[in-house]
């Protein structure tokens, strides 16, 4: 069972998430500030860490930058009330898996700590692409000329590219198929079709293709 911390400044919050996450995954902890997010985080070592970006004495970038060298294992998911551009691109550069919003269904709470514990990269849809593309064009970098398209987009059908943005940009199978009217499980295969034919291992390498051949 994934083993999850708990870091949020309001107590209500924390019970909340709790609730929600339910059965699904060992909570090992909770704290409510940076010092506490830091020890608690040290002592128990769990696989997800569920962060508030907001926190008194640094915000949720302090305690990512304080600890993630010392604990490489430990993986990230930034949970917080602001969709600020600034916010989410924050603790994505110090080392967060993944940034949801407060606003996101238990269900899909839940499937965001499952796929950030197996190594998996996780946005609320509409936060993906300018973090997306912030990391494409980096800080003050040069404009760079359009780069070739992957060859491999011609092995795709028309289908399995929607399917493609979906999936790069964040979205949950369940939400994939409600957008195109289609099954979980035709997601799924679709899904599985597109990593075999570019050749990629998971949707964070998903992700990044798409971001470097601009199809976001």
């Amino acid at each position: 069972m994934t083993r999850v911390f708990l870091v949020d400044d309001h107590a209500m919050v924390r019970s909340g998430v709790r609730a929600e996450l339910g059965d699904a995954v060992d909570v090992v902890g909770e704290a409510a500030d940076v010092a506490g997010a830091v020890a608690g985080v040290r002592e128990t070592r769990p696989d997800v860490v569920l962060l508030d970006v907001h926190l008194p004495g640094g915000g949720g970038r302090t305690v990512l930058e304080t600890l993630r060298g010392e604990l490489p294992d430990v993986r990230w998911l930034a949970l917080s009330v602001s969709d600020a551009a600034e916010d989410v691109i924050a603790v994505i550069r110090a080392g967060a898996r993944g940034y949801v919003t407060k606003t996101i269904s238990g269900p899909d709470l839940r499937d965001a700590v499952a796929r950030v514990a197996e190594g998996d990269v996780v946005f609320s849809p509409r936060l993906a692409g300018f973090v997306l593309d912030a990391f494409a064009s980096g800080p003050a970098a040069a404009p760079a000329p359009e780069p070739d398209v992957d060859p491999g987009l011609d092995l795709l059908s028309a289908r399995e590219r929607e399917v493609m943005q979906l999936l790069a940009r964040g979205y949950t199978y369940r939400e994939i198929g409600q957008r195109l009217f289609i099954s979980v499980k035709t997601v799924e295969s679709h899904a599985s079709n597109v990593l075999r034919k570019l050749q990629l291992s998971n949707r964070n390498e998903l992700t990044r293709w798409a971001a470097t051949n601009r199809l976001l």
